[in-house]
């Protein structure tokens, strides 16, 4: 694999559901590259799981990805739950339908072509990459309701 190359991605979402923008931060050999889109109706949890799709989709295949995330669900989703969902027909421990399997399925595809490394970044604790994903995810929202 290549050098690690640094993901930083975050989704906001106004009302839950309601509008929703999502950014991801690729750091590359000293170059930033940043995505970001807009869904007129969705939930929080739906754009956090987009940045992270829409980030590894612009990272070369056989890529070491150091994942950096301050959502819970999408890191305890990779680490924890997701074979356990495939395991047992994309349901839950509790036997419910697992929510957003479209976007699970997709970042479960995506994540075969990755050597992945995640970090929890704590939310809004000065980190400048974090805060930077966390602002121009909220700032599509903004743009797009204008």
């Amino acid at each position: 694999m290549d050098k690690k190359i640094e993901l930083y991605t975050d989704g906001a979402c106004s009302g839950n559901p309601g509008p929703g923008g999502y950014a991801a931060l690729i750091i590359k050999d000293n170059e930033e590259i940043i995505i970001k889109g807009y869904q007129p109706e969705t939930t929080n949890n739906r754009m956090e799981l987009m940045a992270v799709i829409e980030g590894l989709k612009e990272i070369d295949k056989n890529t070491s990805v150091r994942l950096l995330s301050d959502s819970n669900y999408v890191l305890q989703g990779l680490e924890e739950w997701l074979e356990g969902w495939k395991k047992r027909g994309w349901k839950t421990a509790s036997n419910r339908p697992v929510k957003n399997k479209d976007l699970w399925m997709e970042l479960d595809n995506l994540s075969k072509y990755h050597e992945l490394e995640f970090v929890k970044v704590k939310g809004h604790s000065g980190n400048e990459y974090n805060e930077r994903v966390d602002s121009l995810a909220k700032e599509q929202i903004e743009l797009n309701n204008e």
